[in-house]
């Protein structure tokens, strides 16, 4: 029997440019689908917010970089709230997990700041 869970990841990017963020989001796409032994068909949709900082690229685009062209993805800017960690992107993954199977969520680069309470941010 499946369910759908919610994932929840970031990192951040060390400058503005179209090559860092891109990269950074396919890494930690490819974490977050690797440490949940997810198959990509499991995924349903990934929604990604950028700091407003970020203007170099729209993180959605590493998803079909992938090759995940099937999921439904979806950028937008995050609030911009004064003390925030900057160059952040985060994302909210959908996908169907079986009963029982573990969540992990993924923090890498400093985004693993953020929510150390929740998630094995890989140390």
């Amino acid at each position: 029997m499946e369910r759908v869970q919610a994932i929840r990841g970031a990192t951040t990017v060390a400058a503005d440019t179209r090559e860092e963020i891109l990269a950074a989001t396919r890494e930690l796409i490819t974490e977050l689908i690797g440490r949940n032994n997810l198959d990509p068909r499991q995924v349903i949709s990934a929604y990604f917010t950028a700091t407003p900082d970020l203007t170099g690229a729209f993180p959605a685009e590493a998803v079909r970089q992938l090759g995940y062209t099937d999921w439904a993805a979806l950028d937008s800017v995050e609030m911009a709230v004064s003390g925030a960690l900057p160059r952040c992107i985060r994302v909210l993954v959908h996908a169907y997990f079986d009963w029982g199977q573990e969540v992990s969520h993924v923090y890498l680069r400093e985004a693993k700041s953020l929510r150390r309470d929740r998630v094995d941010c890989g140390d």
